[in-house]
Order: structure tokens, then C-alpha cells, then sequence
């Protein structure tokens, strides 16, 4: 996937008439950042790209900003980089368009938005495929370099039966656990995102390069990093966050007690996302950051793709073996559960019964029911409450 660029790392390109300016700006902002930047993220929100570029250009920025852009802002090999991706059949894709993954990157407006907290600027894509259509429901797959035997058979066990159900899974392209992850979706015919800590023109590591191009084929290839940048270990920790924030959840299926698996799961927890773990032997170096999580409370455990989707996942109908359908009532705890409890077989409840019954005061019943309703738990009418049929 290497192409070597036609101008210096730190030539200027000039622009081509070809590309929509704005689209220009936004190349050559993602070149002159490279990474998270949420103060020009706020600038480009309130002046545009072409403003924002302009003001980079010039100098003619806050003092933070300056310092932030000062390294790389004469760099301007914008067109060719845009030439460069669309020849690969890639594109830059940035807030202006449909597919940006907008709902998915809602959780870094809740951050303090310091350095590394933001989200990406924008995404240079390989593949066809819609990022936002790829990313509505999505798991992440997450673990060690080294993984063991183990490790690779049970993430392809989960890998592959959400592939089959229609999940995609998302992960880094390392070797390890991330690897089996996206060998294992594809192989079912499942979709796969692919998420860089370098440009999409490099194929990192080397040994992926042709992993790289079927996942590319099938699903997406994405970084936040322009043509030409190299992979960096503070660009695989920005990494993590875009793996952890494209998914409903994040599965760790191997991780050593300090690895990049538990700085995504990190991540997760920040951005609001359940995190899942994988046991393993207990005798295991691969998983004793899988078992520290668990212990801690930090993650819940998992051993196959069942039990992620009952944690991430939407609740649902579950079959039982008789051919009728239950809710999944492990989904509910507290007030929510003892006020479902309380609910007859046939007929309906009202509140005030329905409290004595489940020894859950009024107003903590009247504050559970309407909950339990959106989760399609339960009904009303005017006899009052009962359980969902």
C-alpha cells in the first residue's frame, strides 16, 4: 500500500483546480495537526475551513493555536495528498458530509477538550463504504500483539458470530488479537473497519498490507492522519480513542497489566461505552489486564458473542427452548426490576398497587415505569400498567 509522495515532507503543493476549496482547507488542516486539536476544531466550528486555513496560513491565531501549528502550517501538499488518496479509490471525508460518523463522536463534547481529548478533524478513507452506515452498529475488538492460541480462537469465535449477525467489527489492523478480529469478520463475509495511527497510504504493520486490502474491499480503511505520516506511539494512543468511540462497546479479549488494549478501554468508559473482557487462564500473563478489569469493576465479563450483544446491544427478544420469547430481564436491576416483578401475568396494575406490591415508594414507581416502557418492558392504558406481550 506504500506510495512514496512526490514532494518533500516539508514541500508545499501548489493547489489543483480540480478540488472544491473547502475541501482543500480541510487537507490541508488534517496535514498541518496531524491528530486531535480541539481548539481548531472549535475555530473551523465557528469560521469554516477556509477561514480557519487562511488564519493558519497567515499566523493569525490565538496564542495556543499558534504554538499548535507553527511546526507544520508553511506544509502544504493538500492536492496532492487529495490526488494521492483518490488514485488508492479513497477519499477525505470531514463534518461536511453525509457519512461522517457525527452521532459517534458526540461523546468528546462531554470531555474537558484538552490536547487529546477531541475528535478528529477528518478521516481519510479507503473503501466505499459509508464510515456512519459501518459504524450505526459496530463492536469493537480489541487485545495484545502477542496473543496466545487461545486469544485467537476466542476472537474469532466472537469476531465471527457478530460478523454473521450482522455487526461490524472494528479494530486497530495490529498483529495479535486485532488481526484475528478482522480475519475472522471477513471470513464469515462480514464488514470491518480498520482504524490507522498512520496514513492510509502506508501499510502498518508490512505484514497487513494485503489484510489491509481486503478490508478495504469489504468494509473501510480509516486514519486521521494525512498521506505520508508515520506511525508514531502517541498516535497509536489517539488511536485507541477513535476504536473505542466508533462501537457500541469495546471487547478486550488479551491484555498484559499496562498494554493499548486498556488505554482503549480507557477511552470507552470516558466516551460512555460499555466495556467487555475475556477470561483467560489465570496462570496467563496475555490476561491479567482482561482479569484486573473484571475484578476492578472496570469491565464486565464476556465469553461469547451472545453475552457482548446482551451488553451493548439493544434489548431484545431472546428464544427459549420451548419456542416462546422472554425479555431479558438481567437487563434490569433496582426499583426497575422489583416494579416489573410486581406486574400480574394477566390483567394490569396501577401505581399505587404497584408500589405496595413491590415495596418501591410512588414516586420511585412512577419514575421506573415510564423507563421500563421505552425499553419495551411494559404497556399502559387507562386500567393502568402490564407487562408487554
Amino acid at each position: 500500500m506504500t506510495v512514496e509522495s512526490r514532494n518533500g515532507a516539508g514541500g508545499s503543493c501548489t493547489r489543483s483546480a480540480g478540488h472544491d476549496p473547502r475541501l482543500l482547507a480541510w487537507a490541508y488542516l488534517s496535514k498541518v495537526v496531524q491528530g486531535p486539536c480541539p481548539v481548531l476544531s472549535r475555530l473551523v466550528e465557528d469560521v469554516g475551513p477556509e477561514e480557519a486555513a487562511r488564519a493558519v496560513r497567515e499566523r493569525d491565531l490565538s496564542e495556543v493555536l499558534g504554538e499548535r501549528t507553527v511546526a507544520r502550517s508553511h506544509v502544504d501538499t493538500a492536492a496532492h495528498d487529495l490526488d494521492l488518496v483518490t488514485g488508492m479509490g479513497g477519499r477525505l471525508v470531514t463534518p461536511d458530509d453525509d457519512e461522517w460518523p457525527r452521532w459517534r463522536l458526540l461523546g468528546f463534547d462531554g470531555l474537558s477538550r484538552s490536547r487529546d481529548d477531541g475528535p478528529p478533524l477528518a478521516l481519510w478513507v479507503l473503501g466505499s463504504r459509508s464510515v456512519a452506515e459501518l459504524t450505526d452498529r459496530a463492536i469493537s475488538i480489541v487485545g495484545t500483539r502477542a496473543a496466545s492460541g487461545y486469544g485467537e480462537h476466542v476472537t474469532a469465535e466472537i469476531s465471527g458470530d457478530l460478523a454473521v449477525d450482522g455487526w461490524t467489527v472494528v479494530s486497530g489492523a495490529a498483529f495479535g488479537v486485532d488481526g484475528a478480529a478482522h480475519r475472522a469478520a471477513l471470513g464469515v463475509g462480514g464488514l470491518t473497519v480498520a482504524v490507522l495511527a498512520c496514513g492510509v497510504d502506508r501499510a502498518y504493520p508490512a505484514g497487513h498490507a494485503r489484510l489491509l486490502r481486503q478490508i478495504a474491499q469489504n468494509g473501510v480503511v480509516i486514519s486521521e492522519y494525512a498521506p505520508g505520516t508515520a506511525p508514531a506511539k502517541h498516535r497509536f494512543l489517539a488511536r485507541n480513542r477513535l476504536v473505542a468511540s466508533l462501537s457500541d462497546g469495546v471487547v478486550v479479549v488479551e491484555a498484559g497489566w499496562r498494554s493499548g488494549a486498556r488505554n482503549t478501554a480507557s477511552w470507552a468508559r470516558r466516551l460512555g461505552r460499555p466495556v467487555m473482557a475475556v477470561p483467560g487462564p489465570v496462570t496467563s500473563a496475555s490476561s491479567t489486564g482482561c482479569h484486573r478489569m473484571i475484578r476492578e469493576g472496570e469491565a464486565r465479563l464476556v465469553a461469547n458473542a451472545a453475552d457482548v450483544v446482551e451488553e451493548a446491544g439493544p434489548i431484545e427478544l431472546r428464544e427459549v427452548e420451548d419456542g416462546g420469547a422472554v425479555r431479558d430481564l438481567d437487563a434490569l436491576s433496582g426499583d426497575a426490576l422489583l416494579v416489573y416483578e410486581a406486574l400480574p401475568a394477566v390483567g394490569s396494575r396501577g401505581v399505587r398497587e404497584l408500589s405496595e406490591l413491590s415495596g418501591v415508594e410512588v414516586e420511585q414507581v412512577r419514575a421506573a415505569l415510564p423507563l421500563l416502557e421505552m425499553e419495551g418492558f411494559v404497556n399502559s392504558d387507562d386500567t393502568g400498567w402490564s407487562i408487554h406481550r
